[in-house]
């Protein structure tokens, strides 16, 4: 077990470069690119990333992928309670091991689930805000899960390959806009909150990260499902070339079909997926169960 390394009373001590390697040695552990292993290093970044996360004392905190623990410290000091989701059981068996060297009076304020984010779909307390360092290969469709299993989140701070954040905060028009950015606004507002360098990580990435907030917003007021609307959703930009009339063809049944549900939607159907927001795809499902006239 390794002790914390000794800092001012008034700072808690975050894991380091040194610390981060010695854990992993002591379990055995070399970062897989197949589980999106980076573990951040810097205690520094792990203080900006839990400031951009804006928490509230009394708050749980979801986090996914607590590796080794560096973000899980400063998480812990900034919330009540954090509740820790993580696929790798070497990982998760040593996780309680370090929370009780570095936070030994925050023990019963540390929460750990050992699954696959993608298919939790309960906790044993209730999250309100999710901050998480996300494995680029899998960071649109947990954020998704997540937001749509857990409507107790109100708000939260990813950080996701910097790519993928500027697509999750992309608005109608953008290049960049397209199924992360619409499916994402569904459930609330999304906003660039920062980049984060290579060099904070162990093993270091060959690419920036980006740090996501978001804010959830009330429920879309609509009569489609949202498994209507995502399916709209994806099969307009399945082609992201073709008008909306040609791409939405297939999902209608024919592109006459396709013309009928946007004219009744009051989109244009030489438009392209692109220029459209989160409310213009509800009224399109909407109009699909409309009576033809």
């Amino acid at each position: 077990m390794i002790e914390p390394n000794s800092q001012p009373s008034a700072v808690a001590p975050l894991l380091g470069a040194a610390d981060i390697r010695r854990l992993a040695e002591e379990i055995g552990v070399r970062p897989t690119k197949t589980l999106g292993q980076n573990f951040v290093i810097d205690g520094n970044t792990i203080r900006r990333i839990v400031a951009a996360a804006e928490l509230e004392p009394d708050e749980t905190v979801l986090e996914v992928g607590p590796g080794l623990g560096s973000l899980t410290l400063g998480l812990i000091d900034a919330a009540r309670t954090v509740v820790a989701v993580e696929i790798d059981p070497v990982l998760a068996g040593k996780l309680p091991e370090t929370v009780r060297a570095w936070r030994p009076d925050a023990v019963e304020r540390f929460h750990l689930v050992l699954s696959d984010a993608m298919k939790v779909t309960e906790l044993p307390v209730e999250p309100t805000a999710l901050v998480a360092n996300l494995p680029y290969n899998v960071a649109v469709p947990v954020v998704l899960h997540l937001l749509q299993h857990f409507p107790s989140i109100r708000h939260g701070l990813v950080m996701v390959q910097d790519e993928v954040a500027d697509r999750l905060a992309a608005r109608p028009g953008s290049k960049i806009y397209g199924v992360p950015s619409v499916k994402a606004a569904w459930y609330g507002t999304m906003r660039k909150a920062g980049v984060i360098g290579m060099n904070v990580f162990w093993p270091a990435p060959k690419i920036h990260s980006g740090l996501v907030a978001f804010t959830r917003g009330e429920p879309p007021a609509t009569t489609a499902t949202r498994e209507q609307v995502f399916a709209v959703i994806d099969a307009a930009f399945a082609q992201r070339r073709k008008t909306l009339r040609a791409s939405l063809a297939s999902w209608a049944g024919s592109p006459a079909e396709a013309e009928r549900c946007l004219v009744a939607a009051g989109v244009d159907p030489r438009a392209r997926g692109e220029v459209l927001d989160i409310d213009a795809y509800i009224r399109i499902a909407e109009a699909r169960h409309l009576p033809a006239d």
